[in-house]
């Protein structure tokens, strides 16, 4: 694929997100005063598909927003901002690696905007990938990869840019569309080189965990508001990341999860 055959086009920050829908025309107080009192952001990257110069997914876009707002619902109060990043293009082509480019430029951009603040990563499918792979950039400081395609190939994926960096990955054990086992693979080289990696299993759910959303919505609150806000951990993610392997990397993810805590809405 030549570089020069591809679309000019940039990668671009969505509009910082409310715990819901805003009214045509209407801006909140709180957004007009965001860019002051936000002190730490949460980057959502969409999944996509392994080649393709198509602009970016309305669809991967919109499948992120019911998180991102549930995140901002939670951590609002203390200064938390969202935004769903926007790829140039939908496909991560090769050694490209066009989402990781615009996931390490919205960090850059968030830097611009709002100073010197933590940036946790949450991505999904081939998001979660590109989450993965810009983990070493100086702002972020965790990352969530849910259902993440890390397809087989010659060379592995790296793991050296989580070192100093907490990482969360959830994954269905029937998912059809991206290898769980390979997640695992992933994970337990990460646990070599950074102990503060963990995995959930989802148990007989497919790639989209449409039969525990709410638990994947409830344990990614917890991590990010945790490791953004100092917020203490539940129980079962502080000891997934102190387990070592394969415990901690293949620790189920319970039926309820979150709601005792109040992140389950």
């Amino acid at each position: 694929m030549a570089s020069q055959a591809l679309p000019v086009r940039g990668a671009r920050l969505g509009r910082q997100l409310t715990s819901g829908p805003v009214p045509a025309g209407f801006v909140p107080a709180a957004r007009r005063e965001s860019y002051d009192t936000v002190r730490a952001a949460v980057l959502l990257l969409p999944g996509g598909d392994a080649l393709s110069t198509r602009r970016r997914s309305p669809l991967a876009v919109a499948a992120m927003l019911p998180l991102g707002r549930r995140l901002v619902r939670a951590g609002r109060g203390e200064g938390l901002a969202a935004h769903v990043v926007h790829y140039r293009f939908r496909g991560w082509n090769g050694g490209h690696a066009h989402p990781a480019q615009d996931a390490s430029w919205a960090v850059d951009e968030v830097v611009r905007r709002y100073g010197d603040i933590p940036v946790c990563l949450v991505g999904m499918d081939m998001g979660g990938r590109a989450a993965l792979h810009a983990a070493g950039h100086a702002a972020v400081s965790s990352v969530v990869a849910i259902a993440p395609w890390l397809p087989a190939g010659t060379e592995p994926d790296p793991v050296r840019q989580l070192i100093g960096r907490q990482a969360l990955i959830v994954h269905g054990t029937n998912d059809r569309d991206t290898d769980p086992e390979l997640s695992y693979r992933f994970a337990e080289r990460a646990k070599k080189v950074n102990r503060d990696v963990c995995r959930f299993e989802v148990h007989t759910d497919g790639h989209d965990l449409h039969d525990h959303r709410s638990e994947v919505a409830a344990v990614t609150a917890d991590f990010v508001l945790g490791t953004l806000l100092g917020r203490a951990l539940a129980r079962p993610v502080a000891d997934a990341l102190a387990a070592p392997p394969p415990l901690g990397l293949r620790m189920p993810l319970a039926v309820g999860f979150g709601r005792t805590s109040g992140l389950h809405h």
